[in-house]
């Protein structure tokens, strides 16, 4: 009797084993995936603040680099 309880307590460590195993794997795969989202992201990001900079830079107007009206 005690071999059947010890048995049975290695089948059900077994199968939560199994479930853990299970468990990480699709926890590595779904960590890995965000990762390279979250690269993606950064990268958007970076490009769309570069791209900023330069609409600001061609949006600012600075009067002393226009020539003076015709009227001078």
């Amino acid at each position: 009797m005690a071999s059947t309880s010890l048995e049975e307590r290695l089948t059900e460590l077994e199968v939560r084993f199994a479930f853990l195993e299970d468990t990480v794997s699709v926890l590595n795969s779904t960590i890995t995936s965000h990762d390279r989202l979250l690269l993606e992201i950064r990268d958007e990001f970076r490009r769309l603040r570069a791209e900023l900079g330069a609409v600001r830079g061609a949006l600012t107007h600075d009067p002393a680099s226009e020539p003076p009206p015709p009227h001078y």
